[in-house]
């Protein structure tokens, strides 16, 4: 007798096993699992509260929604911005606290958004899988960071020796140890919805740890590559929103119908011009454009050398239609200004897609904020969505355009080898210094 319930299509599909055609997550087939919801079923995430301090409810409870929306963004933004100088001041150790905090916050809303937006399911485990993941891809970074920047630290305590040569393979075997345990959490029914909220996990992490690692690599190039970046993309987060406030009349995108092409080109020349300034501000403390290096002897950080010709001042000949313009023929500027305008422009015209993608995502959970964390400006990740893409950017031009070979990370691994490997190695060096002139044998 057939079963009312499941529906026979017109022609069986051919070279399909019985298995395939048996199992709960037969992908083209229809079958009516109530397990497997479409996407008009997917239930909708709960509404962020309004989080705004009673202070400020009754201060500006005279005035519009519109403009008591932008007095809250504005006083909180000069509080973060001063909280952000704040932590500057307190040094790199307390910068990377505050990154990494970030970003477990960051991964916090996003995993709670997944959470609830599936909660009817009660997956096994699944909260405490992409905890115990994030831990592993943390130590696998965080245990790079330390082996190439701690290296001195590393070569005096015996237990992070063993760390450091093994810390690749420990690193894999506590991810292997997750993945089984994935694995061992699988539940009839939900298998489909299993796989995908592993690949909300996993995408989460590739969008946040990752990106919040390559912070911690541009700081320590030298605090002005983590201050700048930085810097240049709360400008133009704040100046795209006054001057879209003030004059935006254009919409820019659908996914943000309150961005306008005002907003998106006052903010650009904005960003450029704020960043060529504040570049040539830093750059003439050594604080701020030295690497950032770790003494084992004294157990501190120290931000002392002799700075590179990035933060030298030289003499540039301005093109015949500037010198027309402003009547100057030569101009004395940092080179790490005109990279300045590079940092600048990919933060006013390509950081924002950033800020694009993330309302994206929200809009496909029907939400409005990642949480309520910040009042007048929504969770953690709505102010981190174009800084983790600028971070990416900022690394890669470091190392495409900045960067040459390090030696001082050369010199870390060659004192982990044998003493016979350094004799042959220091050999081999001693004949091509001969061969070149360098020195006399």
């Amino acid at each position: 007798m057939t079963d009312p319930r499941r529906r026979k299509p017109a022609k069986e599909p051919e070279n399909l096993s019985d298995k395939e055609t048996d199992g709960d997550d037969g992908i083209g087939l229809e079958v009516s699992d109530p397990d497997v919801k479409s996407e008009s079923d997917i239930p909708d995430v709960l509404p962020s509260n309004d989080s705004t301090p009673e202070v400020f409810k009754k201060a500006l409870s005279g005035l519009s929604s519109r403009w008591k929306n932008w007095w809250i963004r504005g006083i909180l933004s000069l509080a973060m911005i001063s909280f952000f100088f704040l932590i500057i001041y307190l040094g790199p150790i307390v910068l990377m606290f505050v990154v990494l905090y970030v970003q477990i916050k960051c991964f916090h809303e996003i995993i709670t958004i997944g959470y609830r937006v599936y909660r009817s399911y009660e997956l096994p485990w699944f909260r405490t899988l992409s905890w115990y993941i994030l831990l592993c891809v943390n130590y696998f970074f965080y245990g790079e960071t330390v082996a190439d920047y701690f290296g001195g630290l590393v070569r005096k305590e015996v237990p992070l020796q063993f760390l450091a040569r093994y810390h690749r393979f420990i690193s894999f075997a506590m991810y292997l140890a997750g993945f089984c345990m994935f694995v061992l959490s699988l539940v009839k029914k939900h298998y489909r919805l299993q796989f995908y909220m592993f690949g909300w996990t996993h995408v989460t992490l590739l969008i946040i740890v990752t990106q919040s690692h390559l912070v911690i690599q541009n700081l320590f190039e030298g605090m002005i590559w983590f201050i700048v970046p930085i810097s240049i993309v709360i400008c133009n987060d704040i100046m795209a929103y006054l001057f879209g406030f003030f004059f935006g009349r254009t919409p820019l995108i659908k996914l943000s119908p309150k961005k306008t092409w005002e907003g998106f080109i006052g903010g650009f020349f904005a960003t450029v011009v704020f960043g060529f300034l504040f570049a040539y501000a830093l750059s003439n403390y050594n604080y701020f454009v030295c690497p950032v290096d770790y003494s084992s002897e004294t157990n501190s950080f120290i931000i002392d050398c002799e700075p590179s010709q990035l933060f030298h001042l030289q003499e540039y000949t301005l093109p015949s239609l500037l010198q027309s313009v402003f009547g100057w023929k030569t101009v004395q500027l940092f080179p790490f200004q005109i990279h300045s305008i590079a940092l600048s422009t990919f933060a006013s015209l390509i950081g924002p897609f950033g800020g694009f993608f993330a309302s994206g995502f929200k809009r496909a959970f029907k939400i409005k904020d990642f949480a309520d964390t910040i009042p007048g400006h929504g969770g953690i990740m709505d102010r981190f969505d174009c800084q983790y893409l600028m971070a990416t950017f900022v690394h890669v031009y470091i190392t495409s355009f900045i960067r040459g070979p390090n030696p001082s990370k050369v010199l870390q691994q060659l004192l982990v080898l044998q003493p016979e490997q350094q004799l042959q190695i220091f050999n081999i060096l001693k004949s091509h210094l001969i061969e070149k002139g360098a020195i006399q044998q």
